[in-house]
């Protein structure tokens, strides 16, 4: 439970840079109660404001801050300051910058570059955090700790060095263990200790892998440092960091157990080169996927732009409708607030002409602030869904380890290797359909869901195979593609017949796989009349695995090449479950049909019954036994969805069937 008894509206507030402009701070108050604001993120960049020198602390403009929101019923969500340190220290104590991977140490400047292993560093965080604790920790108006910004990035200085082979000799226990799990003697490249290991040679990609999740367990480590301090000061309320989506360098996986909430910052490209509504699927993915995080426990939307950022190459802000549908959606998907970057604009650095709520001319009298202030109006009529929960019957495996090793992979595909569109593209027609679905990673509990989509499960992590047996044996589905089982967990290759220990899960031995290039003609043709209604052929491209059936039966085969003939889709029986085999990367129709098809043969269906039109999509929480559904239209245009029977508007209504959505509308339907 969010434990929150409502959705929390709000975003970034930035009062130290306006300290000498009181009427601005007053007037904030004023804008912040129009807009139905309820919580702010305070302090996150304020490390120069609370300690302008060293051992120096200034606490009084956040002792009037709070006091002036505490005052207004606005609950704060009080960071750490430790995204960017100030200029004293990163010019006094050098090794709290980074080293990047060819040796240079940063000089001070920007953000989010401190060594997470450097004592300084650690010492100085330790302080702050210790001391913000014992003053605000127990103040009414603070509800949640906020730790530093969007945490990111590499270390590669000696000391992070030093740490990266203690914590290689705690996995390994000896430097042959280690030689044998990375084929060291590739090249020549055995290691006679420890003490040798001091560059990462991509060449090595088990050195390379581990490296990657040794730097990933350095943020834990640090989240578990800045957490310590806030205990230490008295403070037991909650802590949260805001992540990015599928930020490649840290797995999210790790982080989540050491926060109370996970929580996400969402900046999808609106109005580009993809239709709207492939940027609505990919962001319910994200959604998807953070509420997975903590087991479908709600997770906080941290940050967002009510209108446009300012670093992309081209930044359009949200056309009129846009904002509301994106704040529903993430509540539709589990979030429990609905917060932006920024809540002003600044008058200079970096993000001056980032989106905000208040822009520029400080008033109301402006459309993002129109938008902004329905959004929150319309939130607190809803506090009901703050708490409630989604309970998926599929799950979509996305797994950070996997997409690691098959990007540091040098193989058939060097190019368009594409991990992560390669499981969206599995998602979509779940998406499309309104059918929930959990974004877990392969080591999550396969258990509790009907259906398991694993594309592209190239490296198997301890157990995995032995639970995904245990899953299908006792009547799951489970679906796998090409490019499935090839290595271990150290990136050692299986020398039992591909896809390694999960030959037998579906009844086939991959002899080969082929790459086709662009200018290569592949289909895959479906058998006539197989079960999952499949017709015609479809479109190859990429991948093709050439295999062998061993007890699975083919339901479709490949046509051109020299492997014309050789099974493209295979079924097997294993236990009281099946498992299906897709051999190549397919052509969206393909994806549709596929998908569609499984989903018949279980008996899954949309929330709203059948397929909704493109662009439109259903989601759902459950509190109490009522169901809200969020009916969402992500086109540019009017759309007519039909309505099973039984449900009704929010206000007690029957339900009209079809509905007309607008242009980015979304209509909020509950089902008892």
């Amino acid at each position: 439970m969010s434990g929150f008894g409502r959705i929390l509206y709000g975003g970034d507030y930035n009062p130290d840079q306006w300290l000498d402009q009181p009427d601005v701070l007053k007037e904030d108050i004023r804008l912040m109660k129009l807009a139905s604001v309820n919580v702010v993120s305070l302090g996150i960049f304020a490390w120069a404001a609370l300690e302008p020198s060293e051992g120096r602390y200034e606490f009084d403009w956040l002792d009037q801050t709070i006091e002036r929101l505490h005052g207004a019923g606005i609950s704060i969500n009080l960071a750490t300051p430790s995204g960017a340190k100030p200029n004293w220290m990163g010019l006094k104590y050098p090794e709290v910058r980074r080293v990047d991977k060819v040796g240079h140490r940063d000089p001070q400047k920007g953000r989010h570059n401190h060594c997470w292993t450097s004592p300084v560093y650690r010492e100085k965080v330790w302080e702050i955090n210790r001391k913000l604790s014992e003053r605000y920790g127990k103040h009414p108006a603070v509800i949640l700790w906020h730790l530093s910004n969007e945490y990111g990035g590499y270390c590669y200085c000696d000391l992070c060095f030093d740490a990266f082979r203690a914590w290689l000799k705690n996995r390994y226990q000896t430097i042959d263990a280690l030689n044998k799990a990375y084929w060291a003697a590739f090249w020549s490249h055995t290691f006679g200790s420890f003490d040798e290991i001091t560059t990462i040679d991509d060449s090595v990609n088990g050195l390379q892998l581990d490296w990657q999740r040794f730097s990933s367990d350095r943020c834990v480590d640090f989240i578990k440092h800045e957490t310590a301090a806030i205990r230490a000061g008295g403070s037991i309320l909650p802590v949260v960091t805001n992540m990015m989506g599928y930020y490649t360098e840290l797995d999210y996986w790790e982080q989540a157990p050491v926060l109370d909430y996970v929580s996400h910052d969402s900046y999808p490209w609106w109005h580009r080169e993809l239709p709207d509504a492939a940027i609505g699927a990919d962001t319910s993915f994200i959604y998807d996927l953070f509420r997975s995080l903590k087991a479908g426990k709600p997770w906080l939307l941290m940050e967002s732009t009510p209108s446009n950022v300012n670093w992309a190459e081209v930044s359009r802000p949200k056309r009129p409708g846009l904002l509301r549908l994106q704040s529903l959606q993430a509540v539709a998907h589990g979030a429990t607030s609905v917060m932006y970057f920024q809540w002003r604009k600044g008058r200079g650095g970096m993000e001056k002409f980032h989106g905000a709520v208040v822009d520029h001319t400080g008033n109301e009298h402006n459309r993002v602030f129109r938008e902004a202030a329905q959004v929150g109006a319309e939130l607190a009529t809803i506090p009901q869904v703050a708490d409630a929960r989604t309970n998926p019957e599929v799950a979509v495996v996305y797994d950070w380890n996997v997409r690691w090793a098959i990007d540091n992979a040098r193989s058939i595909r060097n190019v368009s290797k594409d991990y992560l569109p390669t499981c969206f593209s599995f998602y979509l027609p779940l998406w499309s359909r309104g059918v929930a679905a959990d974004i877990i990673n392969s080591l999550q509990d396969f258990s509790k869901y009907r259906l398991v989509i694993a594309p592209m499960l190239y490296l198997l992590r301890p157990g995995v195979a032995e639970r995904l047996h245990t899953f299908v044996e006792a009547g799951g589905t489970l679906i796998c593609t090409y490019e499935t089982g090839l290595v271990n967990d150290t990136d050692l290759v299986f020398t039992t017949g591909f896809p390694g220990p999960l030959r037998d899960l579906f009844g086939i031995w991959v002899e080969e796989t082929d790459a086709p290039i662009d200018a290569t003609i592949q289909n895959v043709q479906v058998s006539s009349g197989n079960e999952l209604g499949l017709s015609g052929s479809y479109k190859v491209k990429h991948y093709a695995d050439i295999l062998h059936l061993e007890g699975a039966e083919s339901l479709g085969s490949f046509t051109d090449e020299w492997y014309a003939g050789s099974p493209a889709l295979t079924k097997n029986k294993y236990g009281t479950g099946t498992t299906y085999y897709v051999a190549s990367r397919n052509d969206d129709r393909f994806q549709d049909d596929f998908i569609g098809g499984v989903l018949a043969q279980i008996g899954i269906t949309g929330l709203l019954g059948s397929k909704l039109p493109t662009g439109v999509t259903a989601a759902s929480r459950t509190e109490e036994g009522v169901k809200y559904i969020f009916v969402m239209n992500f086109n540019n245009n009017v759309e007519t969805v039909v309505l099973p029977d039984g449900l009704r508007s929010l206000d007690g209504a029957p339900s009209a069937t079809p509905i007309t959505l607008p242009a980015y509308g979304c209509e909020i339907l509950v089902q008892e």
